[in-house]
């Protein structure tokens, strides 16, 4: 599965994004082609305030999150700030792209995705492409 998170590209994945070596964005593709069945972990301070849970909000501590799904879209969102959380599309030749979020890790660390590039702690993914061979997207 090829995902580009920002403007960069991760081709040949097995699916999961890892942030500081923890899984925490897991994609598994429909199995009738449509928007994938996407697993999300939200932290906050080592708490987990929301989880999607195929592409469903499975926790939604004080409903202080919405969701937004369309046949090729989900947005998770800060309903009180608006701000968006995770933005994922997903393009025609079946790429998933994150091109908008805000999120912590379970590390506490903060990632930020933006059309122009990924941002986490010392690390930042601009434009390019990497071929993870089959495992998972590392942001580290």
């Amino acid at each position: 599965m090829d995902i580009q998170i920002g403007p960069h590209l991760y081709r040949n994945s097995n699916g999961t994004v890892e942030v500081e070596g923890v899984p925490q964005i897991d994609i598994e593709p429909h199995p009738s082609g449509g928007f994938p069945k996407v697993n999300f972990a939200l932290f906050d301070n080592g708490k987990m305030p929301a989880k999607l849970t195929n592409s469903t909000l499975a926790i939604n501590e004080g409903q202080a999150y919405s969701l937004e799904r369309s046949p090729s879209s989900l947005v998770l969102r800060h309903q009180e700030s608006g701000k968006e959380i995770l933005h994922m599309t997903l393009e025609e030749n079946g790429r998933l792209v994150i091109a908008q979020g805000e999120f912590a890790s379970l590390k506490g660390h903060t990632v930020t995705i933006t059309p122009s590039e990924w941002n986490l702690e010392q690390s930042t993914g601009q434009e390019g492409e990497t071929d993870v061979q089959g495992k998972a997207v590392p942001l580290e």
